[in-house]
């Protein structure tokens, strides 16, 4: 959508983010405790040390930690100095993607526990502390409706109208009392391509899933310019048709609603279990702009839309990409041959 401004809604405050134990970031500090080390908002360099909780952990054990999920629990429940030490990973990584140009930020601690009160008080703490901080709306993230109205309640308290209502994560159709909610609230609205008892399947049924949740959004006096509809981006390693279909249906919504709607989508999920990820993610960016996105669920701290958008696409890395992200390259074949031949490696993953 040329001419318009690309919204960023910030990924990165997620229960479920990941950093490999392999991470530079991740050392054993003089106690020779294994800690997280990144610098604050004060240029301070500061360790938050993984708790022997979240050593126990299967995701630990497979050479993962959550990150995210690991500070917000430490700061609920941790001791000082541990408690302070979370709370200022949190915020620096808010802060991080404000300034890289997020306009929302996603939060959302599903995976703080399986239990709904616990993920409510997730919920509350960690959107009680951030509301106050940040310039720009939150977007209340979850799989669960009454944690998804407690977190617009805190926000709505902690930050009041100094920065609007916050944005609500997600409506679809098999969720379809979020637009109530959404409605009442008066801010934006991300609604998704889901079906009423599973995911679409191909470009088809995306905009037909799409359409009617749209289609209900408008009723319940929804503005179209603040609808963000959300195809799913699914990985291109699972199917190479995924690609397309995400591509067509972001084409035919444009076309359909026209400029006031916006349309965005977790844009990194196309290249999960592939090398060189930034390369593909931004191949994947460049496409759906031109088919008529303007909106993006990504790390604005990694994702550069400038970058993406003005990349050489005569290259042959870029080629590359563009044949696995439109299903030309069967299984990734060409690509992997070329990666393992080291052709790739002047894009970093």
């Amino acid at each position: 959508m040329t001419g318009r401004d690309f919204v960023v809604i910030g990924e990165n405050i997620h229960a479920t983010r990941v950093l490999l134990k392999k991470n530079e970031r991740v050392v054993t500090n003089e106690k020779g405790e294994e800690v997280i080390v990144f610098v604050d908002e004060d240029g301070v360099t500061r360790h938050l040390r993984i708790s022997e909780e979240e050593k126990r952990t299967q995701p630990y054990q497979e050479g993962r930690i959550k990150h995210v999920r690991l500070a917000v629990q430490v700061a609920m429940s941790g001791d000082e100095p541990d408690r302070s030490v979370a709370l200022g990973y949190l915020r620096t990584l808010a802060a991080r993607q404000v300034a890289a140009g997020a306009q929302f930020l996603d939060v959302n601690v599903d995976e703080i526990s399986n239990k709904p009160v616990a993920q409510i008080d997730a919920m509350r703490f960690i959107v009680g502390m951030l509301a106050p901080l940040v310039d720009v709306p939150l977007s209340i993230d979850s799989s669960n409706l009454e944690t998804i109205g407690a977190g617009v309640a805190a926000a709505a308290e902690a930050a009041g109208a100094r920065v609007g209502p916050p944005m609500l994560n997600s409506a679809s159709l098999e969720r379809i009392e979020a637009l109530g909610l959404a409605a009442r609230l008066g801010g934006a609205v991300v609604v998704t391509a889901a079906g009423e008892s599973g995911m679409p399947t191909n470009a088809e049924e995306r905009v037909a899933n799409a359409t009617r949740i749209v289609e209900a959004s408008l009723a319940r006096g929804i503005l179209l310019d603040r609808i963000f509809v959300d195809p799913l981006v699914f990985p291109i390693a699972v199917d190479g048709e995924y690609g397309r279909h995400c591509l067509d249906a972001i084409a035919e919504l444009r076309r359909r609603y026209g400029a006031e709607i916006h349309i965005t989508g977790g844009m990194s999920n196309v290249s999960f279990g592939l090398p060189n990820r930034r390369l593909l993610n931004d191949a994947f960016l460049a496409l759906a702009i031109e088919a008529g996105a303007d909106s993006g669920i990504v790390d604005p701290t990694l994702v550069s839309i400038e970058r993406a958008t003005a990349a050489d696409r005569s290259s042959r890395p870029f080629q590359l990409a563009l044949d696995v992200l439109t299903g030309t390259d069967e299984n990734c074949r060409a690509y992997m041959k070329a990666h393992r031949a080291g052709e790739l490696t002047a894009s970093a993953s």
